[in-house]
């Protein structure tokens, strides 16, 4: 759940739901383009649960909850700046290839594949966080695909951005005192 909730507010925040939304409007096979975003965002997910596995065992269990707070802050911290809107660039090739390069490379790295690494190193079940990172962008990005750029775009998205950037910022900052035994 927590994973779930994290992406949700990292997503709102970041360009794949604007990358997403551009394949959309360039391709008339949306469910390609859901199809590719979903298997992009899954492979993300699971590169990060790979890195919180690999080191999980040499974090104590306080060490883990600071990983996860120093996520958690850093993707909010980060959320506080207007993404940049990703640039029209001429796709060749189909829908799904499309798609899947184009949100795969913009995953790769990003604050939701840390947080989902710092998530799964504190986790019985990692693959969890996979999943649950997973479904929390698709339910930010499956809209902005449907929706278009257009439509995206009338959105609030100042409003939204520094909502979530503030409450991944309070709940980093709560996980931070708390695994230093403050609270």
């Amino acid at each position: 759940m927590a994973a779930l909730v994290a992406a949700l507010l990292t997503q709102a925040s970041d360009r794949t739901p604007w990358t997403a939304a551009m394949l959309g409007d360039r391709y008339a096979n949306k469910g390609a383009v859901i199809a590719a975003t979903a298997l992009a965002l899954a492979f993300g997910n699971a590169l990060g649960v790979v890195g919180g596995v690999l080191i999980a065992p040499m974090l104590s269990p306080n060490a883990q909850g600071l990983l996860l707070a120093v996520a958690l802050v850093s993707g909010g911290i980060s959320a506080f700046w207007p993404p940049k809107p990703p640039k029209h660039r001429d796709l060749h090739g189909r829908a799904f290839f499309s798609s899947l390069i184009a949100v795969g490379l913009l995953g790769f790295g990003d604050r939701m594949q840390f947080i989902t690494a710092a998530l799964a190193a504190r986790s019985d079940t990692p693959a969890l966080a996979a999943v649950g990172a997973t479904l929390g962008a698709l339910a930010v990005t499956i809209p902005a695909i449907v929706l278009g750029e257009r439509k995206l775009r009338r959105l609030p998205t100042m409003a939204i951005r520094l909502s979530a950037a503030a409450v991944l910022s309070v709940f980093g900052v709560v996980q931070g005192l708390a695994a230093l035994r403050l609270i």
